[in-house]
């Protein structure tokens, strides 16, 4: 069977939200999970602030799950000191069994990904875990680096990284988010996104070595 991915997350400080952007927050997730799902039903919120996407390429899902933390932190209320931001957990590995929708089906992919999603801790905002435990010991390490840049990003950082994402390019989120091309370099290398960027390339690298 062919390896796949799935990511299994929740939004932090979600329930310190008026209960009208809350509704909001969901309905305009809900959209952009379905948007990159190849099939809706691969893409489901549950429980309020819990969210599960399969993805048929694993680059696909690790870059995904660095827009969602994105994301989040995008929409937090600086007004009101709500800093929004996500733990998520990708399993990468085979799917046995498609169900009426993501929540439904059942795998190797959908275990990894459930099982260490219970065990984050705090400090924790990306885990992506193998049935290979050699190549989860190297992860690991490259994401306790990776994780302390993520903890730091602040929400403009979070709306460059977003569209950087997406293919923009500098010029492009400069013009999106009316900002000068300068001032996007600079929330680009506050963010220490030169080396985040590598370290994220090579643990997508790793982890779809044969």
């Amino acid at each position: 069977m062919k390896t796949q991915a799935v990511i299994t997350g929740d939004i932090i400080n979600f329930t310190k939200l008026p209960a009208t952007k809350r509704k909001q927050l969901i309905k305009d997730t809900d959209k952009l999970l379905k948007t990159w799902s190849k099939a809706q039903k691969n893409a489901e919120i549950f429980r309020g602030d819990s969210y599960q996407v399969l993805f048929e390429e694993v680059q696909e899902a690790i870059t995904k799950s660095i827009q969602l933390v994105c994301w989040f932190k995008k929409h937090s209320d600086e007004v009101a000191k709500v800093y929004l931001s996500t733990r998520i957990s990708v399993g990468i590995g085979e799917v046995s069994y498609h169900g009426k929708n993501v929540l439904n089906s059942d795998g190797e992919a959908f275990h990894l990904s459930g099982r260490n999603f219970d065990t984050m801790k705090d400090e924790e905002f990306l885990s992506i875990h193998t049935n290979d435990e050699l190549k989860n010991d190297g992860i690991k390490i490259i994401l306790n680096f990776v994780n302390k840049y993520i903890e730091k990003w602040t929400k403009g950082q979070s709306e460059v990284i977003y569209l950087l994402l997406e293919g923009k390019t500098q010029q492009e989120i400069a013009m999106l988010l009316s900002l000068s091309q300068p001032s996007v370099n600079s929330r680009l290398k506050s963010a220490g996104w030169k080396e985040f960027e590598p370290s994220i390339k090579y643990i997508a690298d790793l982890v779809t070595q044969e």
